[in-house]
């Protein structure tokens, strides 16, 4: 096993069937409590497919992404996390009312860095994560689940095609 690999029994598993009513719920829970965004931002990668489908439950057609890296690999990290290029138009969002997504608020680092340079460009933000861990540094607005195990998303937990092709193990 590799080292910092959770074992089996210490992982969570999101389902597509669980991530379609996951992020229904979400959308539900912002509707409820009355924010209405202009722009779905997602915190790119793991909040690509959240937030595309956060969006699509909300009805917002604007979208955009922040290219953030933090992981490097299963319960590897970056000393800090890096905003990485193409950058997202910041002049579009003073005033606007954004929602920021992303699969889950694991230390909480790299949700906070995205709050701050969302609102110091004049946003009004909210933030939603499919997971938040309890340890977590920064507390999504909204959140559908709490666990303190490594999450497998249906998106990732294979690895690329070129590792699971040559039965490799997967990356993050």
């Amino acid at each position: 096993m590799d080292e910092g690999m959770p074992v089996a029994a210490e992982r969570e598993t999101l389902t597509w069937d669980d991530f379609g009513g996951a992020t229904r719920d979400l959308a539900r829970g912002i509707v409820a409590d009355g924010f209405a965004p202009d722009i779905v931002v997602a915190i790119a990668r793991g909040g690509l497919l959240p937030a595309g489908a956060i969006a699509y439950g909300l009805g917002v057609k604007s979208c955009g992404a922040l290219n953030v890296e933090f992981y490097t690999g299963i319960g590897t990290v970056l000393d800090a996390p890096e905003i990485l290029p193409p950058d997202l138009d910041l002049s579009a969002l003073p005033g606007k009312r954004v929602l920021l997504v992303d699969d889950v608020a694991d230390s909480g680092r790299t949700l906070a860095l995205a709050v701050q340079l969302l609102s110091d460009a004049g946003a009004d933000v909210r933030s939603v994560c499919i997971y938040t861990k309890p340890g977590s540094i920064a507390m999504p607005d909204y959140s559908w689940r709490e666990t303190d195990r490594w999450i497998d998303f249906p998106w990732s937990f294979r690895g690329t095609v070129v590792q699971e092709d040559a039965g490799l193990p997967a990356g993050a």
